[in-house]
């Protein structure tokens, strides 16, 4: 009977010096790593079996960096060689890059298009798995004084209700809102669940006087206007 081969791992601190990512970056910056690399460093060691590139790389094949901004710590956590300290560094690290990525929009956007929309929004909507739902908060100069993320999930009223959606408006003194969710599937089409969550907090806005201005729905690399296209 045959013994069964293992594979075995060898440590990054066996690779040549100009294979190791940390020798890479000093050497070529950070520009010159591949995604695998870069989290390996952040990663900082592997496991008795698997070297942190290996690791890196496992994490890496369900869809990238954006599968990793997608799933909650305790689907990171499963990860054989993924405890508590690990799954926190990547989060955060993942947190810092989409804060950053707000950050180069500048102070305070100003919205005059459903464009302006999409162009702050887009990259952060494009490949979510689930429908999330935000809202931005624009001043008296359709500048853009918050975003705030209201729900993920199918929406429904229950999910999406007008408390959540005007709180932090009403806190920052907004004056307009304009909605957002995302479609999965990649269709456009507002459902008849997104026509009378539209019209039910537009009409919640009204009272408390703080319009909403437009409903933008994304999908893969489009969008779509409910105010353009005359939904309400």
């Amino acid at each position: 009977m045959k013994e069964e081969r293992k594979m075995v791992s060898i440590p990054i601190k066996q690779y040549p010096e100009e294979l190791r990512p940390r020798e890479k970056l000093l050497q070529y910056g950070p520009e010159a790593l591949s995604d695998q690399e870069l989290l390996a460093i952040l990663l900082r060691t592997g496991t008795k079996d698997r070297s942190a590139l290996e690791l890196a790389h496992e994490l890496l094949l369900s869809g990238g960096f954006v599968n990793l901004t997608q799933i909650s710590m305790e689907e990171l956590k499963s990860f054989k060689g993924m405890g508590l300290a690990k799954s926190a560094q990547i989060k955060a690290a993942l947190e810092i890059g989409r804060r950053l990525a707000r950050q180069k929009m500048g102070p305070r956007p100003v919205i005059r298009t459903p464009e302006d929309v999409a162009n702050i929004l887009m990259g952060e909507m494009n490949f979510l798995d689930r429908e999330h739902f935000k809202v931005l908060n624009l001043n008296t100069k359709n500048q853009v004084i918050g975003i705030d993320d209201v729900s993920v999930g199918s929406l429904n009223a229950s999910l999406v209700h007008p408390r959540e959606v005007f709180k932090q408006a009403i806190k920052r003194s907004a004056a307009w809102l304009i909605l957002a969710h995302n479609h999965p599937s990649g269709n456009l089409q507002p459902s008849k669940e997104d026509e009378m969550l539209t019209k039910r907090l537009y009409d919640a806005g009204k009272l408390l006087g703080i319009e909403v201005l437009d409903h933008l729905i994304f999908g893969q690399n489009s969008y779509l206007s409910m105010k353009e296209k005359g939904y309400f």
